[in-house]
């Protein structure tokens, strides 16, 4: 079992920047892909970012590719996303997740854990 508590979130303007966290328990961090999803309002949740389990690659929707950054930090079991330029659109519940798979994954189901979010609203 991985435990995951995300943290970060809250109200900006459009152009500001917001940077999430992720902590994790349990189960070794360091063996897990992890990712970050996003369900804003009437919408299905949607894949945003994943990092392997070394942090050598990272994977981005073109939504928030140059925009949004994820990084890692296994000695403090967290994953960070790190939100720039952010867009009304942005606007969304952001949870992070953890796969067993070794390569990126960007469907839902391909994660094993969850946390339980966290809110991100961009004011126009």
């Amino acid at each position: 079992q991985v435990q995951l508590v995300e943290s970060g979130g809250g109200l900006v303007q459009a152009g500001g920047s917001l940077r999430l966290s992720c902590a994790a328990s349990g189960r070794a961090f360091s063996s897990h892909l992890m990712g970050w999803f996003r369900q804003a309002p009437g919408k299905e949740r949607e894949f945003v970012a994943c990092i392997t389990r070394s942090g050598s690659s990272t994977y981005y929707a073109d939504s928030v590719k140059g925009r949004f950054t994820i990084s890692r930090d296994n000695a403090k079991s967290t994953v960070y996303l790190q939100m720039n330029s952010l867009k009304p659109e942005d606007t969304a519940i952001y949870y992070c997740a953890a796969s067993q798979y070794l390569s990126w994954r960007s469907a839902e189901k391909e994660y094993d854990y969850w946390g339980q979010g966290t809110q991100v609203t961009v004011s126009s």
